[in-house]
This record gives structure tokens, C-alpha cells and sequence, in this order.
């Protein structure tokens, strides 16, 4: 390959330069490059068309869907690229948000999905409710106490409303 493109581009710079082209394009995006160099344009979708908010350093992500109008909040665990589910062992997940000048908190359970084989205390997937929630269209938020797979993240903070960091 790097001879047919010394002679198709004319000289060692060119092929060289074309051969850093294709490998970069060949390579796209692996599970454990670092995304902090990557291209603005790089970035994961939602699975249930929530908002994404990282975990660690593009380790997971938690997907947050708010259904303002009924006052409801569902969270996913998701892999660093949201492609799949993460389950962890909580029977629950604490939320806090800054509603005004006032703290307020929600507990989301863990849900069970036999179609998945997901049950509480083995589920990617945490529901809760609160009448606090209802029509609000924006809040910082944070997950208390995250811990998924042996590692304990603290508080995981986000803002509902704003557009999405997650990469």
C-alpha cells in the first residue's frame, strides 16, 4: 500500500501524508481511544431520546428522560459509547435538584425488565416521581453516591434542559 501511494502521489511527503489520511479514517472511533482530541462533530446518541450525562472520563454515561407534565424521571446506565446497558446493583438511585433557592430530592427504583433478564438489584434502568418535577423545564441535577461495576463515582451532577456533553 505505502509504494502504490509513493508512486500514485509522486514522492515520500505524499505518501507519508496519505497514509496517515487513510489510517485515521480506517481507524474512526475505538472503545478506548481518548475522546478529548476527538473532532467536535464526534458524539453518542441517546437510546430513548433523553439527555446524556458522562460518567468518569468517558467511562458511562447515565441517559436522564424527563416527563415534566407528569412530574417523572427515568435514568439508564449506558456504556461509554450508550450503545449498551449497564446493570448495576442498586435497589435504588437518589437525584437531587436545585429547584429555586431549594434542595430537593427524588428516589428513582430500580425497574425490572423480564425481557431482558433485568431485575431490581440487576438493572441499567431507575424510575421515580415527584410533584416538584412537574412542568419544570430546567434544573442542576446530581446523582448521589454512583457506583457501577466496583467503582464508586461520588456525586454525578448535570443540568436537565441544557444540551448534552456527553461525547
Amino acid at each position: 500500500m505505502i509504494a502504490t501511494l509513493f508512486i500514485r502521489h509522486g514522492g515520500l511527503r505524499a505518501s507519508w501524508a496519505s497514509f496517515a489520511l487513510c489510517t485515521l479514517l480506517a481507524l474512526g472511533c475505538t472503545k478506548h481511544e481518548d475522546h478529548a482530541q476527538e473532532s467536535p462533530g464526534h458524539a453518542h446518541q441517546p437510546k430513548n431520546g433523553g439527555q446524556l450525562v458522562e460518567v468518569g472520563r468517558h467511562q458511562y454515561n447515565i441517559e436522564v428522560l424527563v416527563d415534566a407534565p407528569k412530574g417523572k424521571v427515568t435514568a439508564w446506565f449506558l456504556d461509554a459509547h450508550a450503545e449498551d446497558y449497564v446493570r448495576i446493583p442498586a435497589p435504588s438511585l437518589r437525584m437531587t435538584a436545585d429547584v429555586g433557592n431549594e434542595s430537593k430530592e427524588v428516589v428513582l427504583a430500580a425497574v425490572a425488565n423480564p425481557a431482558s433478564g433485568e431485575k431490581v438489584g440487576d438493572t441499567s434502568q431507575f424510575e421515580g416521581a415527584a410533584d416538584w418535577l412537574k412542568n419544570l423545564p430546567s434544573f442542576s441535577g446530581a446523582f448521589q453516591d454512583v457506583s457501577i461495576r466496583g467503582t464508586a463515582f461520588g456525586n454525578v451532577t448535570f443540568r436537565h434542559g441544557a444540551p448534552s456533553h456527553a461525547k
